[in-house]
């Protein structure tokens, strides 16, 4: 059926009517900091508040209605009620009447107004309610609708009449409820601030004649009783869905409890907890038939359905709140000692309690902050006094909350001060060596929501050196029950934690410090990049570590430069619309990455997810984990809130499966072979999450005659033996002119000849040793294929007689299309080389793109129409003109048909982790 809400079109924004509106005197009747705003927003927009209605002063603080109407001079009642025995009390109607008001704003009001009082003005009177009309009717509307486990909440401005939120309907507005939102979250993101937005565009559409009074349907109607403190006790006889709705909708007033050990306890900060049961010490709940559990991350509670629940905060009976987690050390903690520095730091403190909680003669010890008349605007502001007076000590809300006694919190302030109580540092099991003239330090365990732990069935594998074969480190292998783990602490990162909740500047902020802290390890980072993966150290530090910078740095800087669009569409007159779009993240995204540019490949990716505000979980290639898990490390250090980047080594067909098949992953994105992205789509599609990808190619690389010989020799070597050929674009087939063909490979072979074969770490070294022994053997195996089928072996083809996986620069010549060198990636040092009759450019080109890839491409020739000509032929994500290998972090990168779809780098990266969500208003 469709809401209610959804036929009223009436969401009129207020610069539509500002023009024509007419102004009001208005009386406001209610309290609160809602009032109060409501109150400034209506004197600001031009009509005359005539009288403000609010209750009396409380423990000798007036109401912030009160205090603001007061500052501006206008007239105040502050009456305790307004009838005596059911009957209007005439004193303080005739007050009332006496400012001749033409309409009364009840934008929060906790007393009975009567009907000589509603019905008395000439536009009568306008009330706000948060819910949804004709749902959850009654004065705990908020707390129901979490209850009832409501997908929608939204607030009713409607017409008062006799009845309990009876009255037509003249406005309504709604939001989406999410899985773990409490009543504040829902105050504070929606309720609060577009109510107020609200009211005053209620008061101009009465104004200006154009308020409906729409009556409330009997359909959907629904009254709730005031939730009080007796009535708020958890009924544990029911699913886990339904314990955390009870929880969640009583948070924080009244509070749901129960009863252990005899004393009450009320429960806080409650979220459904989807994973395996974690580890804890049990404790036994009144009327639970299975004990919680007291963990690490709070208390974990059961469903009668076997599901669970997490709740983070406890409170007892004499108003102490405690994390869950310290349940069972909540008493151990002895009295600080407090220094002559932090004694004038708690008479500053002190000193602003005093100021806020004025009609308290002396702030002793004992003195509770809010059983002392304070709210959570005065929380507010003694957190932002206290950050002006001591900058050094930040505090948040629920700081105030855990500790609401003086003595408490002075204890808390002190402990936070001297960050005794600050999250346990990151504790990391390092292997070290010294190598390259430093100590290398290299965690090698599963990163996993914040912590390096070892994998689930301590599992381990050996990662070797290919440079001589001998072990680097035994690496935690993860198993599925990681993966579940991993994939759980990125959702609740995403959808609960820190992270989702960041502004994009933050964001940024943190990605601007990694990158930092990646360029101050730069030199650790390439000595480990070069003896895992074998990539020669110059590289390693100008490209593999060098571009990881620049890609984090360049994405840092997209954070905030996120923006969706305003959509002309088709009008319905006489009504008006407004379409736009907003581009969000995805959610958890898994990440599987290659061997060949292990940090890079991760960059290129990574840093897109994170600028988009998704999380990750990421799998490293087998055979190269180590800069991956020194990038969790840094990390870390970073300031990434747990949760949102989780490192996994071990095995693709395990790993790498299960994040392509996990329901709570909604994009992966991979760079790997063809027949691996083919398996990840199948398995994808079974939920249908998104998916990017880089697969493999064979690049074809067209070298003319009326080319500059001598550059076209270098950028060609390149082309093929950048990176010893393990590289995704590398010229996978080298199509030459026949008037140059036989110079040019003189030329190549001579330039082979002076390249140093060796130690990578040796920075005289060109060429180093292939990523690890499989691999080899294959490219040993792929050259005696190309010489069965005839091509000729001009050079190479044979393993270095040395430690180590070395194989020797390869140059084949000879080599016809139909031959399997022709067709398929070598991905390593062998060149390919086919000769083209001089002037057939559509030959060739038919040549070329005779692939089932396509990845990349090149052409070199002097004559500029040729080569553009080729550019808009060649079937390839991306096409070198006298160049190659020329990538930059703000330049789009992928592929075309077996070489995968969706791009890295630049713009377009962003919107593989991006959804677009277009919003039409009708007004």
């Amino acid at each position: 059926m469709q809401p209610f809400s959804a036929s009223l079109g009436l969401d009129l924004p207020c610069e539509k009517l500002k023009a024509y509106q007419h102004k009001l005197k208005l009386a406001l009747i209610g309290q609160s900091i809602f009032g109060q705003e409501v109150y400034n927003k209506l004197r600001k927009e031009g009509h005359k508040v005539v009288g403000v209605f609010t209750v009396p002063d409380k423990n000798g603080q007036a109401d912030p209605l009160a205090l603001a109407a007061e500052k501006d001079g206008t007239p105040v009642f502050k009456f305790p009620k307004w009838r005596a025995k059911g009957k209007p009390i005439q004193e303080v109607v005739a007050a009332y009447k006496s400012v001749g008001a033409e309409l009364n704003v009840l934008p929060f009001c906790t007393q009975f107004i009567p009907m000589d009082v509603i019905d008395c003005p000439k536009h009568g009177s306008i009330i706000y309610h948060p819910s949804i009309l004709p749902r959850h009717r009654g004065a705990s509307a908020i707390n129901w609708t979490l209850i009832q486990g409501d997908k929608k909440a939204g607030f009713t401005i409607f017409w008062a009449d006799d009845g309990l939120d009876t009255g037509p309907i003249l406005l309504q507005r709604e939001c989406d409820v999410g899985q773990n939102d409490t009543v504040d979250d829902l105050y504070n993101r929606f309720l609060f601030p577009e109510g107020i937005k609200a009211m005053v565009e209620a008061v101009h559409l009465i104004a200006n004649g154009k308020a409906p009074r729409i009556p409330q349907p009997e359909e959907g109607a629904t009254y709730e009783r005031i939730q009080k403190k007796e009535d708020a006790e958890i009924s544990w006889d029911q699913p886990a869905a339904a314990l955390h709705n009870w929880i969640r909708g009583h948070d924080k007033v009244p509070g749901a409890w129960t009863t252990i050990n005899g004393q009450v306890v009320t429960f806080y900060g409650s979220s459904l907890l989807d994973a395996s049961v974690p580890a804890g010490q049990e404790l036994t709940i009144k009327g639970a038939s299975r004990p919680g559990l007291v963990t690490k991350n709070g208390l974990v509670v059961f469903g009668n359905d076997g599901k669970m629940v997490l709740v983070r905060n406890l409170q007892f009976e004499d108003g102490k709140m405690i994390p869950a987690s310290k349940y069972f050390s909540a008493d151990d903690t002895t009295a600080l000692e407090l220094t002559e520095e932090e004694k004038k730091i708690a008479e500053d403190i002190r000193a602003i309690w005093k100021r806020i909680l004025s009609n308290v003669a002396v702030i002793e010890d004992s003195t509770d902050f809010f059983k002392s008349g304070a709210s959570s605007m005065h929380v507010v502001r003694m957190l932002e006094e206290i950050k002006q007076k001591h900058c050094g000590l930040q505090l948040q809300s629920e700081d105030v909350y855990m500790a609401t006694k003086f003595a408490d919190f002075i204890q808390m302030a002190v402990r936070r001060l001297r960050g005794e109580d600050k999250e346990e540092e990151l504790v990391i099991d390092y292997v070290s060596k010294n190598m390259n003239n430093m100590t290398v330090n290299m965690p090698y365990q599963c990163f996993i929501n914040g912590k390096f732990i070892d994998a689930d069935d301590g599992k381990t594998y050996d990662t070797i050196n290919p440079a001589d074969g001998s072990v680097i480190a035994s690496v935690s292998s993860a198993s599925v029950a990681d993966v579940d783990k991993a994939v759980a602490a990125a959702k609740e990162a995403f959808e609960n934690g820190e992270w989702g909740r960041m502004n994009a500047r933050e964001r940024g902020r943190i990605m601007y410090r990694l990158a930092d802290l990646m360029e101050e390890h730069q030199e650790e980072l390439a000595t480990i990049e070069s003896i895992d993966s074998g990539a020669v150290y110059t590289l390693a530090l100008k490209t593999h570590i060098g571009m990881s910078v620049q890609t984090f740095r360049y994405f840092a800087g997209w954070c905030d430069k996120i923006q969706g669009a305003t959509i002309p569409i088709n009008q319905a007159r006489p009504n008006h619309n407004l379409t736009f779009t907003k581009k969000e993240p995805i959610g958890v995204c898994a990440i599987i990455i290659p061997w060949n540019y292990p940090l890079m490949m991760l960059a290129w990716k990574s840093a897109a997810c994170l600028a988009a505000g998704n999380t990750l979980v990421l799998k490293p290639a087998q055979v190269t984990p180590l800069t991956s898990l020194k990038f969790a490390e840094l990390s870390a250090k970073a300031g990434f809130p747990k949760g949102v980047i989780n490192i996994l080594p071990g095995s693709g067909g395990l790993v790498g499966q299960h994040l392509s098949e996990h329901p709570d992953v909604r994009k992966v994105g991979f760079t790997g072979s063809t027949p691996t992205g083919k398996q990840i789509m199948k398995s994808a599609a079974a939920n249908l999450k998104k998916v990017s990808l880089e697969l493999g190619g064979k690049s074809p690389l067209i070298i003319f005659s009326d080319c500059e010989l001598d550059r076209a020799v270098k950028m060609g070597m390149g082309a093929v033996y950048f990176n010893k050929g393990e590289n995704c674009i590398a010229a996978g087939r080298l199509f030459v002119e026949e008037s140059i063909h036989d110079e040019f490979v003189r030329k190549v072979v001579e330039e082979i000849k002076k390249m140093k074969i060796g130690d990578p770490l040796d920075r005289s070294t060109d060429h180093g040793p292939q990523n690890h022994k499989a691999h080899l053997e294959k490219l040993l195996q792929y050259c005696e294929t190309g010489v069965k089928e005839g091509a000729t072996l001009v050079y190479g083809g044979r393993q270095v007689r040395r430690p180590g996986f070395f194989m020797e620069p390869t140059v084949f010549t000879d080599v016809e299309d139909h031959m399997y060198i022709a067709q398929e990636e070598s991905f390593g040092p062998v060149m390919v080389i086919s000769k083209f009759k001089n002037g057939d450019v559509d030959g060739v080109l038919q040549r070329a793109n005779a692939t089932e890839y396509g990845l990349a491409s090149g052409v070199f020739t002097k004559d500029i129409n040729k080569a553009l000509y080729i550019s808009e032929k060649l079937e390839a994500g991306t096409v070198f003109i006298n160049t190659y290998n020329k990538t930059d972090v703000a330049a789009p990168f992928g592929g075309f048909k077996l070489s995968g779809f969706g791009k890295d780098l630049g713009e377009e990266a962003l919107h593989e982790y991006l959804r677009t969500k277009a919003i039409t208003v009708e007004y």
